[in-house]
């Protein structure tokens, strides 16, 4: 079976204190280090997703962005 480009797929294990050691490949891919704090998205019947950096930076960013009287 053939992967379409730029999509992966990796499985982690579950320990006994609920954590979960991410994949080095997908640790260099997305340039995730020891420290890095990640965002954790989960919908009950979709499951769990862990967005990359910039997309949450950019949600805070659009949040906290001053607004005009008038912009919404």
């Amino acid at each position: 079976m053939s992967t379409p480009e730029g999509k992966y797929a990796w499985t982690a294990t579950v320990g006994e204190k609920g954590q979960i050691v991410i994949p080095k490949q997908a640790r260099e891919l997305f340039g995730i280090k020891p420290g890095d704090t990640l965002l954790l998205l989960g919908d009950e019947k979709r499951g769990i997703a862990i967005p990359n950096k910039e997309s949450f930076a950019d949600l805070f960013t659009n949040a906290f962005e001053d607004k005009k009287a008038g912009d919404k």
